[in-house]
């Protein structure tokens, strides 16, 4: 019996090999994009932080500023402490770094982070960044003035080979706020991560004029150090300046793998939506495989099969396409994996690991826990297809009758997990991820599938009365009723194919929707101007001080905003927040995207706007003083802050804002109450409003010209950019963080699209022997293929009906639960209706012309034979 078995199911894949190859491809795409998915953001996160590692050493503590930089005086202190065994000191600053390129070669820049470093303690702390001097260097030329080493990610920026020819070092422009200075590059160092330049710190406070300044400072304590009694004493030190910061050296890469985690989960959750349309292929593959070898089925019955025995056989056939479909899914998610890493570097569209080139990083655990995962989606798939076939009556089958269900369906239990699904929204995330947002999106989708057969029981009864004189109409609700099981099954698998890219469609319309709709309050100039260095970012990026006052008396423009954007580093275990200091007048409704009304400021206070992000990163809500962020913002930008002095005003959090450009968070200022707590009146950016029928050009040129001529500052070009190139820029850059979910929704929509077409193939042709019945009793071929085109059309626009319902349900939980507890962002939701009915239109369209071709292939003349057979 078992070689019998084994024989009736190699039969079935030697004479339809289509159909096993469809359920095989359904798997592979699912495990494949999932595993991809994976591989890419392990690969990112493990370069990150090797990077991480490579540059800051291996220290056990850190030493770091708020803001700005540190007095060197406080290493003298740090260094004499009995509990620290050694300190070394750094000093860290951005740069964008110019190589003027041979001859016949373009010029080549690109942000530089400069580290200047004590040499003799780097082969203890930071063993990654010991130059290693090129044959044409001096062996002392780390102590040289003006002399760095380039880590391969710079070299390979400024297309330079990793050793020169001939005996000349290369010179190499870094421009800075405080001018352009030529330094020679005598070799390398092995670090990994984004561009690197490393020299001797000294060296570096005389080139950048940053004497008696340092950014941070690396400890390492004595054995049996206790950490938090170690950082209580340093906090107790006479010179303890109060901006200085203590942290751990694995909070970069706990802030990074935080920040992003929430993103690298959705990537997930949304390859693995693959998944669940690859089951429902699997699903329709083995029904229609059932259906078409149901006679067979009842004859392996009755020569002694057990209904065990093919319930095991179906499932052993769904397991085996679904471990063919994983093992090549693995295969093919490495691949992409590879050249999403190649070509990308790692970054999927988040902005997380950019400039990070990571090598692949590939997991035999991993690719098992995938590889299952695909196993068990077709298993699920053939399950049901395999209880019909343990089900099915012997007699009755090889008689063609098939098995008709006159039992009233039950809708319990899906209507119980709709509840269950609806009350999860209401559950706050887990550790930074919305587990049970997830789990409730699931339930819906299985809720919904699982209703419709109660649905469709009721709606059935409710039409009887209304097709009662008319016999075409008559016949096809008749057999609908008597086999309401297959019936539920055509709509269940529009359903299937249909929510989830409802659902896509609508999330990722209302969140570009209200990324435009924010773009319009965020830019409401026509041109905005930045520095050139802003690639570099820091202090290299400030404009000239007098810019704005200067641009005013231009007769060419009408009006200048100014903007000043500054790093806090406002607790160690989190991003660092970004604060923006801009006018807000009396009406900041006008300037900014405001989430509710704005409050009023009590007297003595000092109003600010916190962003979405910053909200939920802090626990904080409008109407709250925030004496954390008044301490941390004193400390970190008042040049007058005394180690026991309290700040001059308390910060009011009187509104919130939303901010899709930063889910680190944001702080909004208004500039005169900036201005007059830090006494810096720098800025980094100018919105402008030229007079119309200004000469724009002409109007660049003198920007230029009055950059050039900023008191004590070098020359500084200025970059120009309109409000539609920058609203165009950013489109671009939320289409390309969305590219996968693109991808993932095309697929399911094919795979639900093919499975539709099979769910009906496998009805229609498993009622022949129905057909050739009507065809004996005087029912033309038309009329035959206008009743099965009818049942198509009408089941699909049932389906498409219940999808597009159960899809925009979806999209709600996606759009007002999903999104604001991964991103701390909220949005509006939008529809697009043309798009959805179109999408319905087209899932209609298919099922109808699937029907109407199927139909044609059982109602020709084999119908008739197949009648005369039971003769």
């Amino acid at each position: 019996m078992l070689a019998l078995l084994r024989t009736f199911s190699w039969q079935d894949l030697r004479h339809h090999p289509w159909r096993s190859l469809a359920a095989v491809a359904a798997v592979m795409l699912g495990v494949a994009l999932a595993f991809a998915v994976h591989v890419i953001n392990a690969s990112a996160l493990d370069e990150f932080a090797q990077a991480v590692r490579s540059i800051n050493g291996q220290p056990d503590l850190e030493v770091r500023a708020m803001h700005g930089s540190l007095p060197e005086g406080l290493y003298t202190q740090v260094v004499q402490h009995p509990q620290v065994a050694q300190a070394s000191p750094w000093l860290e600053l951005t740069a964008l770094g110019e190589w003027p390129g041979n001859a016949g070669q373009a010029p080549a820049s690109t942000p530089l982070q400069v580290l200047g470093a004590d040499a003799l303690l780097l082969p203890t702390m930071a063993p990654a960044l010991m130059p290693q001097p090129w044959p044409a260097a001096d062996r002392l030329a780390i102590l040289a003035p003006a002399t760095v080493f380039l880590n391969p990610a710079a070299l390979q920026a400024l297309g330079w080979p990793q050793t020169p020819q001939g005996n000349t070092l290369p010179t190499l422009q870094l421009r800075t706020a405080t001018g352009t200075h030529d330094v020679q590059v005598a070799g390398t160092v092995a670090a990994g991560g984004p561009p690197v330049a490393v020299m001797d710190i000294a060296a570096a406070q005389d080139l950048f004029a940053r004497h008696g300044q340092i950014s941070r400072i690396d400890l390492q304590w004595q054995p049996g150090t206790q950490a938090k009694a170690l950082a209580d004493s340093l906090r107790a030190l006479p010179g303890w300046p109060p901006q200085a910061l203590l942290a751990a050296p694995g909070d970069a890469t706990e802030r990074i793998s935080n920040l992003s985690r929430a993103y690298r989960v959705n990537l997930t959750v949304l390859a693995l939506v693959a998944l669940f349309t690859g089951a429902y292929l699997v699903f329709s593959v083995r029904a229609l495989s059932v259906a078409q070898r149901a006679q067979q089925w009842a004859l392996l019955a009755v020569l002694g099969a057990t209904p065990r025995q093919r319930l095991l056989l179906v499932l052993a056939e769904s397991a085996a396409l679904g471990l063919a479909g994983s093992m090549a899914g693995v295969a093919l998610g490495t691949a992409l994996a590879a050249a999403a890493l190649r070509l990308l570097g790692g970054d999927l569209g988040g902005g997380y690991f950019a400039g990070v080139q990571p090598a692949l990083q590939w997991s035999l655990l991993a690719a098992l826990g995938y590889g299952l995962l695909g196993v068990l989606a077709a298993l699920v798939g053939g399950w049901w297809p395999a209880r019909a076939a343990q089900q099915l009556a012997p007699a009755a089958t090889l008689k063609g009758l098939g098995t008709a269900s006159s039992a009233t369906p039950r809708g319990l239990p899906g209507l119980c997990m709709l509840a269950a699904g609806a009350a999860l929204t209401q559950v706050p995330p887990i550790a930074g991820v919305p587990l049970a947002a997830y789990v409730a999106v699931g339930l819906l989708l299985v809720g919904g599938i699982a209703v419709l057969p109660w649905g469709v029981g009721h709606l059935l009864a409710a039409l009887q009365p209304l097709v009662a004189q008319r016999p075409l109409p008559l016949l096809a609700l008749e057999r609908a009723r008597r086999m309401r099981g297959q019936a539920a099954m055509a709509v269940g698998g529009v359903v299937a194919s249909l929510s989830l890219a409802v659902a896509l469609t609508v999330m990722v319309g209302s969140f570009r929707g209200s990324v435009m709709q924010w773009l319009d309050v965020v830019l409401p100039s026509p041109l905005y101007a930045r520095s050139a260095l802003h690639a570099a970012g820091g202090d290299a990026a400030l404009l000239p001080p007098g810019l704005a006052d200067a641009a005013a008396q231009l007769p060419s423009l009408a009006r200048v905003q100014t903007q000043r954007t500054s790093p806090l580093q406002l607790h160690p275990a989190q991003p660092a927040l970004t604060v923006i200091s801009r006018p807000l007048g009396d009406a900041p409704a006008q300037h900014l995207p405001l989430v509710g009304n704005a409050l009023p400021v009590p007297q003595g206070q000092v109003g600010v706007y916190v962003s979405e992000a910053t909200a939920h990163l802090y626990q904080r809500t409008p109407g709250q003083a925030w004496p954390e962020l008044s301490q941390a913002f004193f400390k970190g930008f008042s040049a007058s802050a005394l180690e026991n002095q309290a700040p001059s005003a308390t910060f009011f959090i009187a509104g919130i804002w939303r901010d899709y450009a930063r889910q680190t968070g944001a702080v909004v200022i208004d500039s005169a109450d900036y201005q007059a707590l830090t006494g810096d009146a720098r800025i980094s950016d100018l919105a402008l409003w030229p007079r119309e029928g200004a000469d724009l050009a002409q109007l660049q040129a003198d920007l230029q010209r009055l950059a050039a001529q900023g008191p004590d500052t070098a020359a500084q070009p200025l970059e120009f950019s309109s409000a539609a190139t920058i609203r165009e820029r950013s489109l671009h850059i939320f289409d390309r963080s969305f590219a996968v979910t693109y991808w993932l929704q095309a697929v399911a929509i094919g795979i639900g699209l093919f499975g539709v077409a099979a769910s009906f193939s496998a009805q229609v042709l498993a009622r022949r022997k129905e057909f050739g019945l009507l065809a004996h009793l005087g029912l033309t071929r038309r009329q035959i293929l206008t009743v099965v085109a009818g049942e198509g059309a009408a089941w699909t626009a049932l389906g498409a009906a219940a999808g597009l319902l159960l899809g925009l349900a979806v999209a709600v939980v996606l759009v007002h639960v999903v999104n604001p507890q991964s991103f701390y962002w909220t949005m509006e939701l939008q529809i697009p209706a043309l798009r959805l009915l179109a999408l319905c239109a087209a899932v209609v369209g298919a099922g109808t012309a699937t029907a109407w071709l199927a139909g044609r292939a059982a109602a020709g003349r084999d119908a008739v034979m197949a009648v005369k057979e039971d003769w």
